[in-house]
């Protein structure tokens, strides 16, 4: 089973940057649906953005477009999300996804997750 290892966590003050990484233990990880989730305390764990098993097709929660890019390095087996003009209401720990059996990620039993990396934004 791939495995995923994500970085590029940490606190940041609001309208900051942060780039996150998830590498892959397998070079099939290119071709997989992969996505970025996030889980706020208490909360339930949230689509990000993703990109799709077909066409690359590119999504996005519409509280980050227009601020978050999604993309992958195929060659380096790594995933990104680059988070731009952060804001209190991102913190959250975000997990890298993918799903080897599926076009898009979901939160189902095939998916398979990184151990998370936490984002905080400071007001």
């Amino acid at each position: 089973q791939v495995e995923l290892v994500e970085s590029g966590g940490g606190l940041v003050q609001s309208g900051g940057s942060l780039r996150l990484s998830c590498v892959a233990s397998e070079r099939a990880f290119s071709r997989y649906a992969v996505a970025w989730y996030r889980q706020a305390l208490g909360e339930v764990r949230e689509v990000v953005a993703g990109i799709s098993s077909i066409d690359e097709i590119t999504f996005y929660e519409d509280s980050v477009k227009g601020r978050f890019k999604v993309s992958r390095a195929k060659a380096r087996n790594t995933l990104y999300l680059q988070m731009n003009n952060l804001k209190p209401e991102d913190t959250a720990v975000y997990y890298c996804a993918t799903d080897p059996a599926k076009p898009m990620v979901a939160i189902t039993p095939s998916t398979v997750w990184g151990q998370g990396t936490r984002v905080t934004v400071s007001s």
